[in-house]
């Protein structure tokens, strides 16, 4: 039986570095696979890449897909040449230590160790507690301040050295399918919508957003300008399948399920009931999730654009979330794909959702 090949256009992004704020290695991978295949595409202030097919369409169909990811950001060296940092993003501070990292510098790449107190080194009391980042360092082999800031510089970020790997048929690990898939899944839709070269009602645009995970900021200028009647956002959500995870607090959700549905007041009723009519022609899996809250994704920030636009939120199942190591089932990521393509050559004329 042959491996399973996940898509260049996903690895791609899962390589890139792109913590928030400096997604230039995201925003390449997004250039190269997508502008081909749009009619018009656009980057922004913030950093956002917008990919338009069919541009006199009605209604205006946002999808978006943020390209931003975890990460550390350099704020100090002390006089022996250890790094300090702050984090990006909402880290588990339990498993940033002993972590391989990349920093991007000025010169390119380079390679550290985050490093703390061997617990050798700990009191009883000591060995309980979790590490503040004040008393974790990136180690990067210098001496002194002065050559360690020959070759990194304050302001630097770095992301954990643990590529794309699957370990089982099309299940993966990454350090940042949060939301690498998000961005491939709304940039491969636009491809794949072109590629059918069937005529749609709606104008498709397709956003790689910027810096979701400091306050879904990239979403908020990006729906603004693209003014959409329909936006549906795509981003990962927690499968809870796995040991401790209590289903009466967080729902019931399965690696390799299919995509999930949110339901809520982020959620508008109609837009939701055609993703599930969808899913259901196209004969996809989907699962649900229900959320009282404005979720915690583009979908909040594009909901509330200008006088309001119609949003869904669609969720790739994901184990470990904001760790090294996250797990998604590929399958799950293809299915979102073929669902977002049917939803988009669904939409009609003058349909804006408004209920």
């Amino acid at each position: 039986m042959p491996s399973y090949q996940a898509p260049l256009f996903l690895t791609e992004l899962l390589h890139a570095r792109s913590p928030s704020g400096y997604e230039s290695e995201a925003q390449a991978v997004f250039d190269h696979y997508v502008k081909p295949a749009a009619d018009t595409y656009t980057n922004d202030a913030l950093g956002n890449r917008i990919a338009t097919l069919n541009p006199a369409g009605d209604p205006v169909l946002m999808l978006a897909g943020h390209m931003d990811e975890l990460g550390l950001i350099i704020t100090y060296v002390n006089k022996d040449g250890f790094i300090y940092f702050d984090t990006i993003g909402g880290h588990d501070r339990t498993v940033i230590s002993g972590r391989r990292v990349i920093i991007q510098t000025a010169a390119g790449p380079i390679k550290g160790v985050t490093g703390k107190r061997a617990i050798h080194l700990m009191d009883d009391a000591d060995r309980k507690k979790v590490p503040e980042i004040h008393e974790i360092w990136i180690d990067i082999g210098a001496r002194t301040k002065k050559e360690a800031l020959e070759r990194v510089a304050i302001g630097d970020v770095a992301t954990y050295d643990h590529e794309f790997e699957l370990f089982h048929g099309s299940i993966g690990a990454a350090r940042a399918f949060d939301n690498k898939v998000g961005a491939y899944i709304v940039g491969e839709t636009l491809i794949r919508l072109a590629k059918e070269n069937k005529k749609l009602a709606a104008k498709i645009v397709s956003v790689a957003t910027s810096q979701e995970e400091i306050g879904v900021r990239g979403a908020t200028t990006a729906a603004y300008a693209v003014n959409p009647h329909i936006a549906v956002a795509v981003d990962v959500g927690h499968a809870t399948d796995h040991p401790d995870c209590d289903n009466r607090k967080y729902g019931e959700t399965k690696l390799g399920g299919g995509p999930i549905l949110c339901r809520g007041a982020n959620i508008n009723p109609k837009v939701y009931q055609r993703l599930l009519a969808a899913a259901k022609k196209a004969k996809i899996p989907y699962q649900f999730d229900a959320d009282p809250r404005p979720t915690g994704t583009d979908a909040r920030a594009i909901q509330m654009g200008r006088g309001g636009v119609a949003t869904g939120l669609i969720s790739i199942p994901l184990r470990y979330m904001h760790t090294p190591s996250e797990v998604v089932d590929l399958e799950d990521v293809e299915r979102c794909v073929k669902l977002l393509v049917e939803f988009a050559k669904g939409l009609e004329k003058g349909d804006y959702a408004h209920w």
